[in-house]
Protein backbone atom coordinates (compact mmCIF):
# COMPACT_ATOMS: atom_id res chain seq x y z
CA UNK A 1 0.00 0.00 0.00
CA UNK A 2 2.70 2.30 1.16
CA UNK A 3 4.38 1.68 -2.61
CA UNK A 4 0.89 3.06 -4.19
CA UNK A 5 0.62 6.03 -1.99
CA UNK A 6 4.37 7.27 -3.33
CA UNK A 7 3.54 6.63 -6.66
CA UNK A 8 0.33 8.88 -6.30
CA UNK A 9 2.26 11.58 -4.48
CA UNK A 10 5.22 11.15 -7.20
CA UNK A 11 2.12 12.44 -10.17
CA UNK A 12 1.11 15.33 -7.62
CA UNK A 13 4.80 16.43 -7.52
CA UNK A 14 5.16 16.50 -11.22
CA UNK A 15 2.12 18.43 -11.68
CA UNK A 16 2.98 20.85 -8.34
CA UNK A 17 6.59 21.48 -10.65
CA UNK A 18 4.23 22.17 -13.39
CA UNK A 19 2.30 24.39 -11.36
CA UNK A 20 5.27 26.49 -9.84
CA UNK A 21 6.88 26.95 -13.26
CA UNK A 22 3.72 28.78 -14.42
CA UNK A 23 2.97 30.86 -11.25
CA UNK A 24 6.50 31.73 -11.50
CA UNK A 25 6.01 33.35 -15.12
CA UNK A 26 6.53 37.33 -14.70
CA UNK A 27 5.26 37.42 -11.29
CA UNK A 28 7.22 37.79 -8.17
CA UNK A 29 8.89 34.81 -5.90
CA UNK A 30 8.10 35.35 -2.58
CA UNK A 31 4.99 36.62 -3.66
CA UNK A 32 3.87 33.63 -5.14
CA UNK A 33 5.55 31.79 -2.02
CA UNK A 34 3.30 33.62 0.33
CA UNK A 35 0.25 32.93 -1.25
CA UNK A 36 0.57 29.69 -2.15
CA UNK A 37 1.59 28.42 1.48
CA UNK A 38 -1.12 30.73 2.59
CA UNK A 39 -3.78 28.68 0.35
CA UNK A 40 -2.39 25.11 1.83
CA UNK A 41 -2.86 26.45 4.97
CA UNK A 42 -6.86 27.53 3.99
CA UNK A 43 -6.64 24.06 2.47
CA UNK A 44 -5.87 22.06 5.86
CA UNK A 45 -7.07 24.09 8.76
CA UNK A 46 -10.38 23.25 8.41
CA UNK A 47 -8.71 19.23 8.94
CA UNK A 48 -7.26 20.84 12.23
CA UNK A 49 -10.79 22.88 13.49
CA UNK A 50 -13.02 19.95 12.70
CA UNK A 51 -10.66 17.39 14.48
CA UNK A 52 -10.57 19.43 17.63
CA UNK A 53 -14.19 19.83 17.58
CA UNK A 54 -14.98 16.32 17.47
CA UNK A 55 -16.62 16.37 14.03
CA UNK A 56 -13.33 14.41 12.62
CA UNK A 57 -12.52 11.15 14.94
CA UNK A 58 -9.28 10.12 16.09
CA UNK A 59 -9.79 6.78 14.10
CA UNK A 60 -10.23 8.75 10.24
CA UNK A 61 -7.11 9.17 8.63
CA UNK A 62 -7.91 12.88 8.56
CA UNK A 63 -7.44 13.03 12.04
CA UNK A 64 -4.88 15.32 13.53
CA UNK A 65 -3.50 15.12 16.81
CA UNK A 66 -2.70 17.19 19.59
CA UNK A 67 1.03 17.70 20.25
CA UNK A 68 3.20 18.72 22.92
CA UNK A 69 5.68 22.57 22.50
CA UNK A 70 8.76 20.36 21.95
CA UNK A 71 7.16 18.58 19.35
CA UNK A 72 5.90 22.40 18.08
CA UNK A 73 9.32 23.16 18.00
CA UNK A 74 10.35 20.39 16.10
CA UNK A 75 7.56 21.09 13.22
CA UNK A 76 9.09 24.61 13.22
CA UNK A 77 12.51 23.62 13.08
CA UNK A 78 11.20 21.84 9.54
CA UNK A 79 9.18 24.72 8.65
CA UNK A 80 12.07 26.70 8.65
CA UNK A 81 13.88 24.13 6.26
CA UNK A 82 11.48 23.21 3.95
CA UNK A 83 10.65 27.08 3.64
CA UNK A 84 14.74 27.64 2.66
CA UNK A 85 14.34 24.85 0.34
CA UNK A 86 11.36 26.53 -1.37
CA UNK A 87 12.57 29.53 -1.47
CA UNK A 88 16.11 28.97 -3.60
CA UNK A 89 14.03 26.21 -5.65
CA UNK A 90 11.15 28.97 -6.25
CA UNK A 91 14.22 31.36 -7.62
CA UNK A 92 15.24 28.97 -9.63
CA UNK A 93 12.42 27.61 -11.49
CA UNK A 94 11.71 30.99 -12.24
CA UNK A 95 14.94 31.34 -13.72
CA UNK A 96 16.02 28.52 -15.27
CA UNK A 97 14.62 25.58 -17.84
CA UNK A 98 12.17 23.31 -16.48
CA UNK A 99 13.51 20.53 -18.22
CA UNK A 100 16.44 21.50 -16.20
CA UNK A 101 15.42 22.01 -13.17
CA UNK A 102 12.98 19.49 -12.75
CA UNK A 103 15.45 16.33 -13.53
CA UNK A 104 18.66 17.86 -11.66
CA UNK A 105 16.02 18.45 -8.24
CA UNK A 106 15.19 14.59 -9.24
CA UNK A 107 18.55 13.43 -7.92
CA UNK A 108 17.50 14.70 -4.66
CA UNK A 109 17.16 10.77 -3.38
CA UNK A 110 20.84 10.42 -4.05
CA UNK A 111 22.01 13.24 -1.44
CA UNK A 112 19.55 12.02 0.98
CA UNK A 113 20.95 8.65 0.19
CA UNK A 114 24.53 10.21 1.03
CA UNK A 115 23.37 12.06 4.06
CA UNK A 116 22.03 8.76 5.74
CA UNK A 117 25.41 7.30 4.89
CA UNK A 118 26.88 9.99 7.04
CA UNK A 119 24.85 10.78 9.69
CA UNK A 120 23.06 7.53 10.56
CA UNK A 121 26.03 5.31 9.38
CA UNK A 122 24.08 3.22 6.89
CA UNK A 123 26.12 1.49 4.22
CA UNK A 124 25.31 1.50 0.50
CA UNK A 125 25.86 -1.78 -1.50
CA UNK A 126 26.28 -2.21 -4.72
CA UNK A 127 23.04 -1.69 -6.49
CA UNK A 128 23.11 1.86 -4.80
CA UNK A 129 26.77 3.00 -5.17
CA UNK A 130 25.76 1.95 -8.89
CA UNK A 131 22.55 4.34 -8.29
CA UNK A 132 24.49 7.24 -6.94
CA UNK A 133 27.26 7.18 -9.72
CA UNK A 134 25.04 6.97 -12.84
CA UNK A 135 23.10 10.22 -11.15
CA UNK A 136 26.66 11.94 -10.33
CA UNK A 137 27.33 11.29 -14.35
CA UNK A 138 23.76 12.82 -15.18
CA UNK A 139 24.43 15.89 -13.39
CA UNK A 140 27.35 16.66 -14.94
CA UNK A 141 25.91 16.14 -18.09
CA UNK A 142 23.10 18.14 -17.56
CA UNK A 143 25.56 20.78 -16.72
CA UNK A 144 27.30 20.16 -20.26
CA UNK A 145 23.71 20.43 -21.63
CA UNK A 146 23.50 23.69 -19.38
CA UNK A 147 26.16 25.72 -21.32
CA UNK A 148 24.89 25.13 -25.10
CA UNK A 149 22.11 27.57 -23.49
CA UNK A 150 24.53 29.91 -21.79
CA UNK A 151 23.90 28.33 -18.10
CA UNK A 152 27.13 27.22 -16.63
CA UNK A 153 26.74 25.74 -13.63
CA UNK A 154 29.95 26.89 -11.62
CA UNK A 155 29.33 30.55 -12.03
CA UNK A 156 25.32 31.08 -12.46
CA UNK A 157 23.79 32.17 -9.16
CA UNK A 158 20.41 30.03 -10.13
CA UNK A 159 21.90 26.99 -10.56
CA UNK A 160 23.23 27.55 -7.04
CA UNK A 161 19.80 28.09 -5.67
CA UNK A 162 18.82 25.49 -7.47
CA UNK A 163 21.92 23.26 -5.56
CA UNK A 164 20.49 24.84 -1.93
CA UNK A 165 17.08 24.24 -3.16
CA UNK A 166 18.35 20.51 -3.51
CA UNK A 167 20.50 20.17 -0.17
CA UNK A 168 17.66 21.51 2.25
CA UNK A 169 14.93 19.35 0.29
CA UNK A 170 17.69 16.15 1.09
CA UNK A 171 18.06 17.54 4.83
CA UNK A 172 13.92 17.69 4.81
CA UNK A 173 14.03 14.03 4.09
CA UNK A 174 16.35 12.98 6.53
CA UNK A 175 14.26 14.60 8.96
CA UNK A 176 10.72 13.55 8.01
CA UNK A 177 12.42 10.20 8.78
CA UNK A 178 12.89 10.76 12.36
CA UNK A 179 9.74 13.33 12.71
CA UNK A 180 7.37 10.24 11.27
CA UNK A 181 8.31 8.00 14.23
CA UNK A 182 7.92 10.92 16.95
CA UNK A 183 4.62 12.81 15.65
CA UNK A 184 1.30 12.48 14.06
CA UNK A 185 1.71 12.85 10.44
CA UNK A 186 -1.30 14.64 9.93
CA UNK A 187 -0.19 17.20 13.12
CA UNK A 188 3.20 17.40 10.69
CA UNK A 189 1.98 18.63 7.71
CA UNK A 190 -0.83 20.90 9.29
CA UNK A 191 1.65 22.89 11.49
CA UNK A 192 4.43 23.08 9.32
CA UNK A 193 1.86 24.35 6.90
CA UNK A 194 0.93 27.16 9.14
CA UNK A 195 3.87 28.07 10.21
CA UNK A 196 5.45 28.53 6.64
CA UNK A 197 2.33 31.13 6.17
CA UNK A 198 3.41 32.98 9.54
CA UNK A 199 7.29 33.13 8.82
CA UNK A 200 6.44 34.22 5.20
CA UNK A 201 4.25 37.35 6.09
CA UNK A 202 7.14 39.16 7.82
CA UNK A 203 9.84 38.08 5.46
CA UNK A 204 7.67 39.33 2.48
CA UNK A 205 7.15 42.50 4.39
CA UNK A 206 10.69 42.97 4.55
CA UNK A 207 11.73 42.08 1.45
CA UNK A 208 8.83 44.24 0.09
CA UNK A 209 10.69 47.11 1.51
CA UNK A 210 14.00 46.83 1.19
CA UNK A 211 14.26 45.16 -2.52
CA UNK A 212 11.46 46.84 -3.57
CA UNK A 213 9.18 43.25 -3.98
CA UNK A 214 6.61 43.78 -6.37
CA UNK A 215 2.76 42.18 -5.41
CA UNK A 216 2.18 39.47 -6.81
CA UNK A 217 0.20 38.15 -9.89
CA UNK A 218 -3.24 36.63 -8.81
CA UNK A 219 -2.93 32.96 -11.09
CA UNK A 220 -5.22 30.01 -10.56
CA UNK A 221 -1.92 27.92 -10.79
CA UNK A 222 -0.80 29.54 -7.53
CA UNK A 223 -4.26 27.27 -6.03
CA UNK A 224 -2.81 24.27 -8.54
CA UNK A 225 0.73 24.16 -6.43
CA UNK A 226 -1.05 24.04 -2.94
CA UNK A 227 -4.08 21.38 -4.19
CA UNK A 228 -1.04 19.54 -5.31
CA UNK A 229 1.69 19.86 -2.72
CA UNK A 230 -1.07 19.31 -0.09
CA UNK A 231 -2.48 16.31 -2.05
CA UNK A 232 1.58 14.93 -2.01
CA UNK A 233 2.36 15.64 1.27
CA UNK A 234 -0.38 13.81 2.54
CA UNK A 235 0.19 10.40 0.23
CA UNK A 236 3.93 11.30 1.41
CA UNK A 237 3.49 11.11 5.09
CA UNK A 238 0.92 8.78 5.22
CA UNK A 239 3.19 6.31 3.58
CA UNK A 240 6.12 6.59 5.85
CA UNK A 241 3.59 5.69 8.52
CA UNK A 242 3.45 2.11 7.41
CA UNK A 243 5.82 0.02 9.58
CA UNK A 244 7.93 -1.85 6.62
CA UNK A 245 8.11 1.55 4.63
CA UNK A 246 11.47 2.25 3.26
CA UNK A 247 12.41 6.10 2.95
CA UNK A 248 15.41 5.47 0.11
CA UNK A 249 12.57 3.84 -1.94
CA UNK A 250 9.84 6.30 -1.32
CA UNK A 251 11.67 9.32 -1.69
CA UNK A 252 13.20 7.65 -5.57
CA UNK A 253 9.78 6.86 -6.35
CA UNK A 254 8.39 10.52 -5.32
CA UNK A 255 10.78 11.71 -7.72
CA UNK A 256 9.82 9.86 -10.95
CA UNK A 257 7.00 12.30 -11.28
CA UNK A 258 9.96 14.44 -12.74
CA UNK A 259 8.92 13.13 -16.53
CA UNK A 260 5.42 15.43 -15.87
CA UNK A 261 7.44 18.59 -15.45
CA UNK A 262 9.64 17.53 -18.61
CA UNK A 263 7.22 16.45 -20.82
CA UNK A 264 5.76 19.90 -19.99
CA UNK A 265 8.74 21.87 -20.47
CA UNK A 266 9.33 20.01 -23.72
CA UNK A 267 5.63 20.46 -25.26
CA UNK A 268 4.25 23.25 -24.13
CA UNK A 269 7.45 25.58 -22.86
CA UNK A 270 9.00 24.72 -26.00
CA UNK A 271 12.37 24.36 -24.05
CA UNK A 272 15.73 23.96 -25.92
CA UNK A 273 17.87 20.76 -26.43
CA UNK A 274 15.49 18.67 -25.41
CA UNK A 275 16.62 15.56 -27.22
CA UNK A 276 19.88 15.94 -25.17
CA UNK A 277 18.25 16.58 -21.68
CA UNK A 278 16.20 13.51 -22.17
CA UNK A 279 19.16 11.47 -22.67
CA UNK A 280 20.45 13.22 -19.10
CA UNK A 281 17.18 12.40 -18.09
CA UNK A 282 17.16 8.89 -18.84
CA UNK A 283 20.39 8.44 -16.79
CA UNK A 284 18.89 10.30 -14.18
CA UNK A 285 15.60 7.42 -13.77
CA UNK A 286 18.10 4.95 -14.55
CA UNK A 287 20.29 5.74 -11.27
CA UNK A 288 16.89 5.73 -9.80
CA UNK A 289 16.14 2.44 -10.56
CA UNK A 290 19.48 1.25 -9.46
CA UNK A 291 18.78 3.26 -5.88
CA UNK A 292 15.48 1.33 -5.69
CA UNK A 293 17.56 -2.03 -6.38
CA UNK A 294 19.47 -1.73 -3.82
CA UNK A 295 16.93 -1.23 -0.94
CA UNK A 296 14.04 -3.74 -1.83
Amino acid sequence: MWILLAILSALCLGFYDVSKKQSLTDNSVAGVLLLSVACSSAILLPFLLLSRTGAIEQESVFYVARVGLIEHGLILLKSVIVLSSWLFAYIAMKNLPLTIVAPVNATRPMWTLLGALIIFGERLNLWQWAGVTVIIVAFFAFSVVGKMEGIRFKSNRYVWCMLLAMFLGAASGLYDKYLMKEIDHNAVQVYYTVYQTLLMLPLFAVLQKRQKTSMPRWRWWIVGISVFLVMSDFFYLLALTYPDSLIAVISTTRRAGVIIPFLYGSIALHDKHVREKSVCLMFVLLGMVFLLLGTI
